[in-house]
């Protein structure tokens, strides 16, 4: 589904990423584990074409999709979960949903919606409350909605279960859980997997920009 070979990524200059190499299948889920600076965050969006490369490839099915800009992956079924949730403040919980409903122009998203809701349904409850009065774990709940209302083929999550209370970490373990039951492919990338291993197909190991296992 998604293959990405031998990459490199220098921001301002500096080299961040070397050689990295990562496969996924349809229905997968991948771990990439590494420690904070370790370029997890930056291998997800050079991915998601947030970030140039200077050199390999990144390849969705047979296309090479290196040049596409980052909304046109959005277009291709890619969703993103930044770490920092990045909520629109002014937007209640279902507004920030529906963002990529808006850019992309998605049809029929009511049903989409609900599925998300089935399988979130705490997002469902706070539906109506504004993004600056949930919680930590809950803005990282509407954020993994957002990811999933456009990632249809792939869902890059940034540190899914860091810095939210134990007891949202683990309900985030079920939620992806449940994901893997529908077939979601996901890339996962944190600074261990207490949380997610059980869900976790294949694990990288990420240290100072360069896969050192897996």
């Amino acid at each position: 589904m998604l293959v990405v070979k031998s990459l490199d990524v220098d921001i301002n200059g500096t080299p961040i990423l070397r050689d990295i190499g990562l496969t996924i299948d349809n229905g997968e889920i991948i771990g990439l584990i590494g420690r904070n600076g370790a370029g997890k965050t930056t291998f997800l969006r050079s991915v998601m074409g947030l970030i140039p490369v200077n050199a390999g490839s990144v390849l969705h099915g047979r296309d090479e999709i290196n040049k596409l800009p980052g909304y046109k992956r959005a277009h291709m079924g890619f969703g993103y979960m930044p770490e920092d949730r990045r909520l629109v403040p002014e937007m209640t919980a279902e507004q920030n949903i529906l963002v990529p409903v808006w850019s992309t122009g998605i049809e029929d998203f009511q049903s989409r919606l609900q599925w998300i809701y089935k399988i979130i349904p705490e997002c469902q409850k706070f539906r109506e409350t504004p993004a600056t009065s949930l919680s930590g774990g809950q803005q990282k709940l509407v954020a993994l909605a957002r990811a999933l209302m456009v990632g249809k083929n792939l869902l890059l999550l940034d540190e899914p279960t860091e810095g939210i209370a134990p007891v949202l970490a683990l309900r985030m373990g079920e939620i992806l859980a449940s994901l893997k039951a529908e077939g979601v492919s996901i890339i996962i990338a944190e600074s261990n997997d207490a949380h997610v291993a059980d869900v976790i197909d294949r694990t990288y190991v990420i240290e100072r920009g360069s896969i050192v296992s897996d």
